[in-house]
C-alpha cells in the first residue's frame, strides 16, 4: 500500500496494486489541515487501511512542518489510541 497526498482533489489516498483502496479528505487553512472524512472502499474493509492510511497522512503532516484539525471521527478514534500525534493537533 502506498499513500500519497493529492492536493487537487484535496485528499490523501490509501493505493494497493493500482487500486484507490481509501482516502481521507481534507481542506487547507493557513498552515493547517482540517481532516474531514475517511472512507475506505468496499472491497478492502477489514485490512487495517483505515489506520495505515491515517497513520502515513499525519507522518505527512508533521514532515511538512503542518497541524491539523481532526473533524473526522475515524482520526478522532485513531488518535484517542495514538498520543504520539497529539503535537499536531492545532490549538
Amino acid at each position: 500500500m502506498t499513500v500519497r497526498d493529492n492536493p487537487e482533489l484535496q485528499r490523501y489516498e490509501a493505493i494497493v496494486d493500482g487500486e484507490l483502496a481509501g482516502s481521507i479528505s481534507y481542506r487547507e487553512r493557513e498552515d493547517e489541515l482540517v481532516l474531514i472524512h475517511t472512507q475506505v472502499e468496499e472491497g478492502f474493509e477489514g485490512q487495517g487501511i483505515g489506520g495505515r492510511l491515517v497513520a502515513a497522512t499525519l507522518d505527512d503532516i508533521r514532515a511538512r512542518g503542518l497541524r491539523m484539525r481532526p473533524f473526522c471521527a475515524f482520526v478522532r478514534a485513531y488518535l484517542e489510541r495514538h498520543p504520539e500525534y497529539d503535537d499536531l493537533i492545532a490549538a
